[in-house]
C-alpha cells in the first residue's frame, strides 16, 4: 500500500452487507429516526411555549432534545440512505465533518446530563438554596460553558483525524466515520493517537459516568424520582466507555455498540422523560388541545 495524503473519499461498509438485511436495517433505523426527530423537537417545542415549564430542569431537557436531535442527525441520515446505496461513499470532507459534529452534539449531551444531576442534587440535598443556587442566570453560565467544552473536545478530535495520512483501500469498516475506524487505515504508528484518543474521549466518558453514578447514590432516598435519568445515564455511557476506553482494537460488535449510543439512546430519551413526567405530558396536551381549537376558531 501506498501512502496517500490527498485521499478525496471513503467507502463505508454499513451495518451488512445483505442485501435482504440492508432493506431491513433501512426500515427500522428511519422508524427510529423519525421517532428521535418528532419525539425531541417536540419536547423542545412544549418547554419553549409553555409558561409552567420554566425551571432549571425543564431548561436543561430543552437543550439535551436539542442536543439529541442533533447528535442522531449527525450519523443516523447516512445510515438510512447508504442501506438502499450500492456504493456507500463518502467524501473527505464530509467524513472529517461527521467526525467534528459526532463529538460536538455527543460531549453536550454527556454535559448537559451531569448539569441535570446537579440540578437534581440541589434541588434534593439543599431545597432552601435551589432558587439562589440555581439561578437563570447560573442556568445560562453553565449551558455556556457546555457548549465552549464540547467545541474544545470536538477541535481536538478533528485535529487528530486532519492530521492522518491514509493508506489505500479507504474501506471503513463502519457505518460513520469516527477516529477509531479511520485510526485502522492511517499510515502511522498510531499508538500515541490512540492514547490522546483514549485520554480525551475516554477520560471524558469515565468520568462523567462516576460523577453521575456518584451524584445519584448521594440523593438515593429519593431514587424513584431519578430513575428516569439513571436509565438514560446506563444506556448512553455503557457503549460510549466500551469503544472509547481500550486500546486500539475491534471487535465484531463495535457497530451494534455504537447504534446504542449514537441512535437508541436519542430515540429513547423523549419517552423517558415524557413518560415519568406528567408535568410535561400535561404540558404537551395543553399545547395540542390549544392548536386544535385555534384550527377550529380559525
Amino acid at each position: 500500500m501506498q501512502q496517500n495524503n490527498s485521499v478525496t473519499e471513503f467507502a463505508l461498509l454499513g451495518l451488512t452487507q445483505d442485501p435482504l438485511r440492508q432493506k431491513i436495517v433501512f426500515v427500522i433505523f428511519l422508524i427510529f429516526y423519525m421517532g428521535t426527530v418528532v419525539g425531541n423537537v417536540l419536547i423542545i417545542v412544549t418547554i419553549k411555549s409553555s409558561r409552567t415549564l420554566g425551571s432549571p430542569m425543564y431548561f436543561f431537557l430543552f437543550y439535551l432534545s436539542f442536543a439529541d436531535s442533533c447528535f442522531s442527525t449527525s450519523t443516523a441520515p447516512r445510515l438510512i440512505v447508504d442501506a438502499l446505496s450500492e456504493k456507500k461513499i463518502i467524501s473527505y470532507n464530509e467524513c472529517m465533518t461527521q467526525v467534528f459534529a459526532l463529538h460536538l452534539f455527543g460531549c453536550m449531551e454527556i454535559f448537559v446530563l451531569i448539569l441535570m444531576a446537579v440540578d437534581h442534587y440541589v434541588a434534593i440535598c439543599k431545597p432552601l438554596r435551589y432558587p439562589t443556587i440555581m439561578s437563570q442566570q447560573v442556568c445560562i453560565i453553565l449551558i455556556v460553558l457546555a457548549w465552549i467544552g464540547s467545541f474544545i473536545h470536538s477541535t481536538a478530535q478533528i485535529i487528530l483525524a486532519l492530521r492522518l495520512p491514509f493508506c489505500g483501500p479507504y474501506l471503513i469498516d463502519h457505518y460513520c466515520c469516527d477516529l477509531q475506524p479511520l485510526l485502522k487505515l492511517a499510515c502511522m504508528d498510531t499508538y500515541m493517537i490512540n492514547l490522546l484518543l483514549v485520554s480525551n474521549s475516554g477520560a471524558i466518558c469515565s468520568s462523567s459516568f462516576m460523577i453521575l453514578i456518584i451524584s445519584y447514590i448521594v440523593i438515593l432516598k429519593r431514587l424513584s424520582a431519578c430513575t428516569s435519568h439513571i436509565t438514560v445515564v446506563i444506556l448512553f455511557f455503557g457503549p460510549c466507555i466500551f469503544i472509547y476506553t481500550r486500546p486500539l482494537t475491534t471487535f465484531p460488535m463495535d457497530k451494534m455498540v455504537a447504534v446504542f449510543y449514537t441512535i437508541g439512546t436519542p430515540f429513547l430519551n423523549p419517552l423517558i422523560y415524557t413518560l415519568r413526567n406528567a408535568e410535561v405530558k400535561y404540558a404537551m396536551r395543553k399545547l395540542w388541545h390549544g392548536k386544535i381549537i385555534s384550527e377550529n376558531k380559525g
